[in-house]
């Protein structure tokens, strides 16, 4: 028995083809009027072939672009095909159906040509809205992952720099300005303010500040650091926010800034005083709104920040002279606290000398066997202008002197000179020869000039009395 198909005219069945498609069919002459609608196209649109035959479809379907603005017909590819004869595709464009609403469509128009005549154009269009939804949930997931990966990168790199440093993680003393200083910490760290942490250079303002992260509902995650007087005043901005890839120049990728790194976690800010005066005014706003853009970006990024400045310079007096912002200085001095200088903790000195011995030791090798208690005598005496910093160096320098027994504190001349001498990295280093003969005199002026016995400079330097009066002839030494 004959099919229905094969009993069509050839017209006949061109037709039944063209309306058993899925994808919507419109036929156009080549003034664009349509001749044909396909049952797909009336259900895909709304729109039905009575509303359309005769009529412009570009009026109907494809008279705005997706955000609402103007679509002239004349920049139509549909259209232009029926002028130039060229067939076009598209799939970033919308249709608009009867209702109101538009859908992401994919479309051809292919033009109709009989002896070198455009006599219309057929145009195949299909809904591409779930393909066009599952692409951009796809793109957002990538992007999402790459910049989770970027993050993650960036958060490994700073604790492995982190891991890496010599921090001290624990504060050393027993002294009743450290007790009141862990008091301030204990009841500050609970609290979501923004602390304050000042002091002279070298107290130990950033083991402060670890020390109040550690004990902040933050501590499961990162505290970040930045140093503001450490960067170029033209990329603060930069290490403080990120900024987006061709920011600006040398911006060759996307880079994430402190405070994306320290989101639910604490930012430290050291050197606060140095932040250049545009840079304040956007921190305040991260400290008022809790949100930022980076540098070269328009999409505002929210995040949960807790702040602790510090700062070796006076801020209220900075804030008088004009050079740092009033509204900053009382957002970040919610509570502040005062790190003591070491001077006045002097009776935490062998509870300090004895940890950071056993660091340097550990650090290089050697065996530490105990801190010989009488070698401190001389450093009650020093004010320690350098503070924590300035002891802990010390103690390694004479942990690298040290051969055996129980370790000794080298004394240390009180004489500005001698002090530059021992510590100035940029001093050009004396010969060998001459740092022993110093060394030596200054063991000698330690034990009031005693060569031998348990009080003399031999047994201070772990040598037989004779080895050193031996070597005091050589080098010209006269007790």
């Amino acid at each position: 028995m004959p099919s229905k198909l094969s009993t069509l005219s050839l017209i006949e069945r061109y037709q039944f083809i063209l309306e058993s498609m899925s994808e919507g069919v419109y036929g156009l002459d080549n003034q664009g009027l349509a001749t044909f609608v396909n049952p797909a196209a009336e259900s895909i649109t709304g729109w039905k072939s009575d509303d359309l035959i005769g009529k412009s479809i570009h009026g109907f379907h494809h008279h705005s672009h997706a955000d609402g603005s103007h679509y002239p017909q004349c920049d139509c590819p549909i259209y232009q095909c029926l002028q130039d004869g060229v067939t076009r595709t598209k799939e970033n464009e919308v249709f608009w159906r009867k209702d109101g609403t538009h859908f992401s469509v994919e479309y051809s128009a292919t033009p109709i040509i009989v002896d070198n005549q455009i006599h219309g154009a057929v145009v195949v269009f299909k809904n591409i809205s779930e393909r066009k939804r599952i692409e951009d949930n796809l793109k957002q997931a990538l992007t999402e992952n790459r910049f989770l990966k970027e993050k993650l990168q960036a958060q490994n790199h700073y604790l492995q720099e982190e891991i890496d440093s010599t921090f001290q993680s624990e504060i050393i003393g027993q002294s009743e300005p450290i007790d009141h200083l862990k008091e301030q910490i204990a009841l500050a760290a609970p609290t979501q303010a923004n602390i304050l942490v000042f002091g002279e250079s070298g107290t130990g303002k950033e083991l402060v500040a670890r020390a109040i992260h550690e004990q902040s509902q933050h501590s499961q995650h990162a505290m970040v650091k930045l140093n503001c007087g450490a960067i170029p005043q033209g990329l603060v901005d930069s290490e403080l926010f990120g900024h987006e890839k061709g920011a600006f120049t040398g911006a060759i990728q996307r880079r994430i800034g402190r405070f994306e790194l320290a989101h639910n976690g604490t930012l430290f800010l050291d050197e606060i005083s140095e932040l250049p005066m545009d840079a304040q005014v956007k921190l305040l706003r991260v400290l008022q709104e809790g949100e930022f853009e980076r540098v070269g970006g328009t999409h505002t990024i929210k995040v949960n920040v807790r702040i602790i400045a510090a700062s070796n310079k006076d801020l209220k007096q900075a804030v008088d002279k004009g050079l740092f912002r009033m509204d900053l200085y009382y957002r970040l001095n919610v509570f502040a606290i005062s790190v003591p200088p070491l001077r006045e903790r002097k009776s935490d000195l062998p509870l300090l000398i004895n940890g950071f011995a056993q660091k340097a030791f550990k650090t290089m090798g050697k065996p530490y066997q105990g801190l010989h208690m009488p070698s401190l005598k001389w450093a009650s005496h020093y004010n320690w202008p350098g503070n924590i910093r300035e002891l802990q160096n010390w103690v390694e320098h004479s942990a690298i002197l040290h051969q055996s027994g129980l370790f000794h504190l080298i004394p240390m001349q009180f004489t500005d000179h001698a002090h530059s001498s021992h510590l100035s990295q940029t001093v050009k280093p004396t010969p060998l020869h001459q740092a022993e003969a110093e060394h030596i005199k200054s063991a000698l002026r330690y034990c009031n000039g005693r060569i031998s016995g348990d009080k003399g400079a031999a047994k201070l330097l772990e040598l037989p009395a004779s080895t050193l009066r031996s070597r005091m002839k050589k080098l010209g030494i006269f007790p």
